[in-house]
């Protein structure tokens, strides 16, 4: 196997890590505040990122996925706003993947383009109160009424909630099907009856909005069915692959960019006139950082390589989503250990990332399911 980048890739990435070290702009207090900078997200899009996996007849880059998945890496090394690189990921993979595969060509040359250039963002809503890791459990409704169908429900913690443009809804079309009785459909956020609401507190990724969603016999014209009556179950399961496959790249990044600084803490502080990465207690620490880094690698671009070729990797995307979430978790409590109490502090940013890499343990599937899926698998 060849895991060499080729010289125009590296390119990239060096132009992308230069890029995104000039997005840290007010990052702790944005986080404090939970305030989502939409600057930040044109600059984005003007510089590319949200075209990177869109071919170039939709406004894109075209690059391959495992490109993308490089350049992304590139941006969670760059950049520490992890909400930010969450959400940039979110909407490649969970919305502009979804419209390339199961948008008529009316719904891609509405929204596609203008995703790629910023000016729209969408929100991918299918989670409920009531359904979380049962995520077919939802009890939206979608009944067709002549040439509209008209929707009633609630989702919530739903990234970009409330604020995007459109929304991506899933909804049950013949309840008595199960599974194969969920649509899907685009909804646009001044649609009467469809009703954003405040952006909800949490406890990490608080630099990009989520929140609930209320339908109320919101009217939404048949145009906006996406892909086919009955097609809801397989847009998300196909979007999931995405999701778990590649969002967690910029977390790469991250992860690289905190074992750094600790190497460079570590040679720098000293006690008792030695430094600090002289004791095992601290070196030890830094290796196993150093180790998760380079297994979470090799899981996430194996998946990659695996998505790209267009061959299953069921197993490969639940191991990714299980390993490098949790590596980070703990990359980021190890981090903090070797700061002390400067660690701790929120001014220094460090405790930023164990707050914010949590999210990725439930979001996209949590990593107990993921081990479900992982067992079933397995034949157990």
């Amino acid at each position: 196997m060849d895991f060499a980048w080729s010289e125009e890739q590296e390119e990239l990435y060096a132009s992308v890590v230069r890029f995104a070290e000039g997005l840290d702009s007010r990052t702790v207090e944005r986080d404090a505040e939970g305030v989502f900078d939409t600057a930040l997200w044109r600059r984005c899009a003007e510089f590319g990122v949200l075209g990177w996996a869109v071919p170039e007849a939709h406004g894109g880059s075209g690059h391959d996925f495992l490109t993308t998945s490089y350049l992304m890496e590139a941006l969670g090394y760059g950049c520490s706003d992890n909400g930010l690189t969450f959400a940039l990921g979110a909407q490649m993979w969970g919305v502009q993947t979804v419209l390339l595969h199961f948008g008529s060509e009316e719904q891609k040359a509405s929204y596609l383009r203008r995703s790629v250039n910023g000016e729209l963002i969408a929100a991918f809503a299918i989670t409920e109160e009531t359904s979380g890791s049962d995520a077919f459990s939802i009890d939206a409704t979608a009944v067709r009424d002549g040439d509209a169908y008209v929707l009633n429900g609630e989702k919530v913690l739903i990234t970009f909630g409330p604020i995007a443009k459109i929304a991506i809804v899933f909804a049950k079309t013949d309840p008595g099907a199960g599974r194969w009785g969920i649509s899907a459909f685009m909804v646009d956020a001044d649609t009467p009856g469809y009703t954003p609401h405040e952006v909800e507190d949490k406890m990490g990724l608080r630099t990009v909005p989520f929140g609930r969603i209320s339908l109320e016999d919101c009217r939404v014209p048949a145009s906006g069915l996406l892909g086919k009556e009955g097609a809801g179950a397989s847009i998300f399961s196909f979007s999931q692959g995405w999701e778990r496959s590649l969002v967690l790249a910029p977390q790469l990044g991250a992860m690289q960019r905190v074992l750094e600084e600790c190497v460079d803490l570590a040679r720098r502080r000293k006690r008792a006139g030695v430094s600090i990465g002289k004791y095992q207690a601290v070196s030890h620490r830094i290796a196993d950082m150093r180790l998760r880094l380079e297994m979470a690698r090799l899981l996430l671009y194996k998946t990659a390589w695996l998505q790209q070729n267009e061959r299953p990797n069921l197993m490969e995307a639940a191991l990714t989503k299980t390993f490098l979430s949790e590596a980070f978790v703990q990359s980021s409590l190890d981090a903090i250990a070797l700061h002390g109490g400067d660690g701790y502090k929120t001014a220094t940013g460090v405790e930023r990332n164990l707050r914010d890499a949590i999210g990725a343990t439930i979001y996209g599937g949590t990593v107990d399911i993921q081990r479900n899926i992982i067992a079933r698998l397995l034949g157990l």
